[in-house]
C-alpha cells in the first residue's frame, strides 16, 4: 500500500490529465518539410489514389497471362518500353510484351509483370522477344492503384504528432502544407543557493546546474517553445515572483529543486501564494517522491525534485503525457515490455521503484534486464548508457532472477 501522504504514480498521472485541457488552440499553416514533431489541428484526407495508376513492382516485362497459360513456350514480341515518369504510349496486343521498370505505369492490356531473371530474351528478325520460363497469375508484380492510399481515405487524424513517416505519407498524398497547433510555451528554471551555471568557478558547497540541461533536452523532443528562467535562489519571494511571471507568459512552469519540506524548500508556500490548485505533493515512487503539481487557469506548475535522476524520471512518466494533452496531441502511453529480471533486488513495500537498466542478450538469444550504474537519485551517470527504466511494483519487496518486470525503453535506445 502507498503511504497515506503519498500519491501513486497512476493516480497522479490521472489527476494531471483530468485537469489538463487543451491550451494550444491557435493554429498555423506549415510546409510539410517543416512539420516534424508538430501536432495536426485537423484531419487530412487524401485527394488522390496513391499510386494513381497501376505500376510495376519489379523490373521486367508486362505480359498477358492468358497467352502465357495457353502457349508458355511461344515468344512474345517486345513492342516498347515503360519507365517511371515515362509511360508506354501505344497499343499492346495480346501475346506482346512491354519492357518495364520499377515504378513505371503499367500499360493498358497486360495483367502481370515477369521479372527479367524469369524469362529468356531473344533477337527475332527485326525485333526482340522473350520466352517466359515460369507461369504467372494475373496481377503478379503489379501494384494496384490506391494500394497505399485511396482518394477520400484518412492520411492522418487531428491530434496526430507528425513523424518522418507521416511527413512522407502527407507529401505523397499531395499535402504540401498542414494546419498545426501552436507550440506550447514552457518556462524552465532551477532553484537553490548552491546551484550555479556550468562554466563558472566552483566554490566550496556549490554544484553545477545539470537539471536545466537535462530537462531542456527532454523538452526539445516535445517540440515546445522553451523560455529559460535561469536559476532562482532559495528565497520564497523570488520563487513567488518567478511563478507569477511564468504564469503570465507560458503554459507550463517547470521548476526543479525546493520541492521537499526542508527550511529552504519554498515551493509549497509559493504555490499557495499564487493561488494555484495543488493536484498532489509527494509520490509513492522512487526516485521522485517530493514532486508536486498544481494548476491555475489551465496553466500548470510542476515542481520537480532537485536530484537529476528523479527529475528525469518524473518528466518521462508524468510531464511528457501532460504536454501531449495540453498541446492537443493524442496522449502517448509509455511502452512497457515484459522482460525477465537478470538481477535480485529488495525494497520496502509502499513505493514503486524505477531503476536504470540495460538489456543483456544471452548466448541462446534470450534477453534479461540488468541494472545499470550506481544507485542514487543524484547519480547522472546511471542515465548515460542505460537502455531504459525497469519498474519494481509498489508492493513488491523482493525481485528474484527470472521474474517478469516492466521494462520502459528510452527513446534514444530504440529505432
Amino acid at each position: 500500500m502507498a503511504h497515506p501522504k503519498t500519491t501513486k504514480l497512476e493516480e497522479a498521472r490521472a489527476r494531471i490529465l483530468a485537469a489538463a485541457g487543451q491550451l494550444a488552440t491557435q493554429t498555423e499553416m506549415l510546409p510539410v518539410m517543416q512539420a516534424n514533431g508538430r501536432i495536426l489541428a485537423e484531419q487530412v484526407i487524401s485527394q488522390i489514389d496513391l499510386p494513381q495508376t497501376a505500376n510495376a513492382a519489379v523490373d521486367g516485362f508486362a505480359i498477358f497471362t492468358d497467352k502465357l497459360q495457353a502457349s508458355p513456350d511461344r515468344p512474345m514480341k517486345i513492342v516498347g518500353m515503360a519507365r517511371a515518369g515515362h509511360p508506354y504510349i501505344g497499343t499492346v496486343n495480346s501475346g506482346e510484351a512491354v519492357r518495364i521498370y520499377t515504378g513505371a505505369m503499367v500499360p493498358e492490356g497486360p495483367d502481370a509483370i515477369i521479372m527479367h531473371e524469369d524469362c529468356t530474351e531473344k533477337a527475332t528478325g527485326d525485333s526482340d522477344s522473350i520466352i517466359c520460363n515460369r507461369l504467372l497469375k494475373r496481377g503478379t508484380n503489379i501494384r494496384p492503384a490506391g494500394e497505399n492510399l485511396a482518394a477520400g481515405e484518412c492520411v492522418a487524424d487531428k491530434g496526430q504528432r507528425i513523424t518522418p513517416a507521416y511527413m512522407g505519407q502527407l507529401a505523397a498524398s499531395g499535402a504540401g502544407h498542414v494546419n498545426v497547433y501552436r507550440r506550447l510555451k514552457v518556462v524552465l528554471f532551477s532553484t537553490g543557493d548552491e546551484v550555479i551555471e556550468a562554466g563558472q568557478p566552483l566554490q566550496a558547497g556549490q554544484i553545477y546546474d545539470s537539471n536545466r540541461p537535462i530537462l531542456a533536452g527532454l523538452l526539445s523532443g516535445a517540440d515546445v517553445e522553451l523560455i529559460d528562467g535561469g536559476i532562482i535562489r532559495d528565497n520564497k519571494a523570488d520563487l513567488i515572483s518567478a511563478y507569477e511571471e511564468g504564469l503570465a507568459q507560458a503554459d507550463i512552469i517547470l521548476s526543479s529543486g525546493g520541492a521537499s519540506d526542508g527550511i529552504e524548500d519554498h515551493s509549497q508556500q509559493a504555490l499557495s501564494a499564487v493561488v494555484a490548485e495543488k493536484l498532489f505533493w509527494r509520490l509513492a515512487m522512487k526516485p521522485g517522491r517530493p514532486m508536486a503539481a498544481a494548476v491555475k487557469g489551465g496553466r500548470f506548475i510542476f515542481c520537480l525534485p532537485g536530484n537529476p535522476v528523479a527529475a528525469f524520471v518524473c518528466f518521462k512518466l508524468l510531464i511528457a503525457p501532460a504536454i501531449d494533452k495540453l498541446s492537443g496531441a493524442n496522449v502517448r502511453v509509455p511502452l512497457a515490455l515484459k522482460i525477465a529480471a537478470g538481477f535480485t533486488h529488495k525494497k520496502a513495500a509502499g513505493r514503486a521503484e524505477y531503476l536504470r537498466a540495460v538489456i543483456k542478450t544471452n548466448t541462446d538469444g534470450s534477453q534479461k534486464i540488468a541494472l545499470h550504474g550506481r544507485k542514487g537519485a543524484g547519480v547522472i551517470s546511471s542515465l548515460t548508457g542505460a537502455d531504459g527504466l525497469v519498474e519494481i511494483p509498489l508492493d513488491c519487496v523482493q525481485v528474484h532472477e527470472g521474474d517478469l518486470l516492466n521494462f520502459i525503453p528510452f527513446q534514444e535506445q530504440v529505432l
